[in-house]
């Protein structure tokens, strides 16, 4: 069973490169087991497809909540992601949403696919997130460990 942990975004615009920067954070905890692939896709789109497709188990990190949403910590799970994703809002969410696409129409869809998800508060380029953002964090990777320890817990059944 393959896990992948996918982080997407640009951290040139601030609160944009949120994904990127939850799967850094992920790595360096050193909590993550070294069965859990994690992948820095920044904006690489539709190169990202054999990651994708080769993963049993996607969870994917990204600032893709819409800005006027409440800021807090969003998590959508497989049927939740298609209204959510098909919505245009950052030049790689595209990307993100041609991936899925071509995963289900070569019949190689991840069994499970969880978006941990931010509406961003400042997309000005900028490295570094916001102050608001940046305190979401703590919980985005909690849910996103908590989520890891449960799929590992089925591989090991």
């Amino acid at each position: 069973m393959n896990i992948t942990v996918l982080g997407l975004g640009n951290i040139m615009f601030a609160d944009e490169g949120f994904g990127v920067e939850a799967v850094r954070r992920l790595e360096s905890r050193g909590t993550i087991s070294s069965k859990v692939e994690l992948i820095d896709g920044g904006t690489q789109g539709i190169y990202l497809l054999n990651f994708v497709e080769a993963a049993d188990y996607l969870l994917v990190y990204d600032a893709i909540i819409p800005t006027e949403q409440e800021v807090k910590v969003y998590t959508y799970r497989d049927d939740e992601l298609p209204a959510l994703v098909f919505r245009k809002m950052s030049a790689h969410q595209v990307g993100l949403s041609e991936i899925l696409t071509l995963a289900r129409l070569h019949g190689k869809m991840p069994d499970e696919v969880v978006l941990i998800g931010v509406p961003p508060q400042n997309l000005e380029m900028h490295i570094g997130l916001s102050a608001s953002i940046e305190a979401l964090m703590p919980e985005a990777l909690e849910v996103g460990e908590q989520i890891i320890s449960r799929w590992l817990g089925v591989i090991h059944q």
